[in-house]
């Protein structure tokens, strides 16, 4: 047999061997290759889809409202006459957000339940609700209704708080599915109807306390031990999800974490897995944190008599929040009338405008040059440059070759530029990587010189902002003058990733 038989018979042509190969049909095999693009392997754990956005999301509000704005409580116990909510006027959940977004702010939740169990929309569920208020502008309120629409015309994400816990129910706590089957899932039902566009659903912790609840008259204490459990929240979750897709379960879910103090600061090393306010790398699954703080001098809710804070220490919230790798959801309370106080409007406003004075012009943009000491090989479709950077592109970033842990990106501009901040980002998609970073300015070229040494330069995460002077309580100042600036990786779990760099 020779080696032309033999080659026919290994493409499974049989017969006469002219004649198999003058009939058969020959299909051409198409070669795939496993990473045409060279893209880094992950860094695991690594974020959902419906993480990164919400991560996206960055600086947002919270409105405590309810039936605690007129009983000057923060904690009722459920036993409240529904009467006592009466506002003074029409609530206002458009100007809530207007002023939000004024400070900059992306979206903003509304509390809709709180632990006294009093809803803000007509529920199902309960006569504790808006419809036996004790006004016309009590009885038509629906907050969730409402703040949906606002959001949507002004192009914001919204979602809504509903405490798990509540002391006006007769089943909370007593021991039976009752509370989770009657009470809190269809709630939780009722409020995923109001938009399937809704960005976070926020459950607070709480399980019972020492504070004596209502209990549909039983007045006594109550306690859960495994609010998962008692919650039904693998149910919960995926229900939400099913009508909701980009919802994430703020608190019970597992999607993201409470940073672990109220007062709006995340570790300088902050990473997206592991609890409170640094993380921890070795963690196995994605878990980025939020802090909720308070915008204002007294509670949650609006008291008579407290004040807004000063632009400058909201500022400076924002930094050690947004930018330390978590996000900060900020809390303006209504006042009775349904509407935030005069004050927190031009609070927001100028916060706003504090915001483009010392974040709104990219000096990056302007660089006659980025250069970076090494730059991942091309793919078929993707590249890796350092022109990626400033690009404006969430989805395309620099990148070095595997196993570069170290790297150096220089920014240089024809003139001398005053810097005040570096904000980096890394691409989280493929996980968060860097654990190390040192910043340089220059006037030459030749000689460096190290700023916001005081801080820790460790992680970066979704973003990072670095004030150059050291300082988040005095993070302005005059600025540093320089033609060039230096930002080092000096550790990375694998190849640092970055998609953006922007210098104030």
């Amino acid at each position: 047999m020779n080696k032309f038989t033999l080659l026919l018979l290994a493409l499974g042509v049989s017969g006469s061997p002219l004649c198999g190969f003058a009939q058969s049909e020959f299909s051409l095999v198409t070669q795939t290759l496993d990473n045409p693009d060279n893209e880094p392997a992950p860094v695991f754990p690594v974020p959902s889809d419906r993480q990164l956005k919400w991560n996206e999301t960055e600086f947002y509000a919270f409105f405590h409202y309810g039936m605690n704005t007129y009983t000057d409580a923060e904690w009722g116990n459920g036993s409240e006459d529904e009467a006592k909510f009466a506002p003074t006027a029409a609530p206002n959940p458009y100007q809530w957000l207007e002023a939000a977004k004024a400070a900059g702010m992306k979206g903003g939740i509304a509390v809709v339940k709180h632990h006294d169990g009093f809803c803000l929309w007509p529920s199902a569920t309960t006569t504790h609700d808006v419809e036996n208020a004790g006004n016309t502008f009590g009885r038509e309120t629906n907050i969730p209704r409402d703040f949906a629409k606002a959001a949507q015309t002004l192009g914001m994400k919204y979602g809504f708080y509903v405490s798990p816990w509540d002391m006006h129910s007769e089943y909370w706590g007593d021991g039976t599915e009752n509370y989770a089957n009657k009470v809190f899932l269809p709630q939780c039902a009722e409020l995923a109807a109001y938009g399937s566009d809704q960005f976070e659903m926020w459950f607070d912790g709480a399980t019972g306390s020492d504070h004596a609840g209502y209990y549909g008259g039983a007045n006594e204490t109550r306690t859960i031990s495994d609010a998962q459990i008692y919650y039904d929240i693998p149910n919960l979750r995926d229900s939400v999800h099913n009508v909701c897709p980009d919802c994430v379960m703020w608190g019970v879910g597992g999607e993201a974490r409470w940073i672990g103090n109220e007062a709006g600061w995340a570790g300088e090393t902050c990473w997206s897995m592991g609890t409170g306010t640094s993380g921890n790398s070795a963690m196995w699954k994605w878990f980025p944190g939020e802090s909720d703080a308070k915008a204002t001098s007294a509670g949650w809710f609006w008291h008579s008599g407290e004040t807004i804070k000063t632009a400058e220490r909201l500022f400076q919230m924002y930094l050690e929040t947004v930018g330390r790798n978590a996000t900060l959801i900020l809390n303006l309370p209504p006042d009775q009338s349904g509407s935030l106080p005069d004050a927190t409007v031009s609070r927001m406003e100028e916060l706003g405008e504090m915001m483009k004075t010392r974040l709104g012009t990219d000096l990056a943009l302007t660089a006659s040059s980025i250069e970076v000491s090494e730059t991942r090989t091309a793919g078929q479709n993707r590249t890796y440059v350092a022109a990626n950077l400033t690009d404006g592109n969430k989805d395309t970033y620099w990148a070095p070759n595997d196993g570069t842990t170290a790297a150096t990106i220089t920014l240089t501009w024809d003139e001398p530029q005053t810097l005040h901040y570096v904000s980096m980002m890394e691409y989280i998609k493929l996980g968060q990587r860097v654990k190390g970073f040192t910043i340089e300015i220059s006037t030459n070229g030749t000689t460096w010189t190290k700023l916001a040494t005081g801080i820790s330069q460790t992680t970066i995460g979704y973003k990072r902002i670095i004030p150059l002077n050291g300082s988040t309580s005095d993070s302005y100042g005059d600025g540093y003058s320089a033609k060039y600036l230096r930002i080092s990786i000096t550790d990375s779990k694998a190849c640092p990733l970055l998609h953006t760099i922007s210098v104030y």
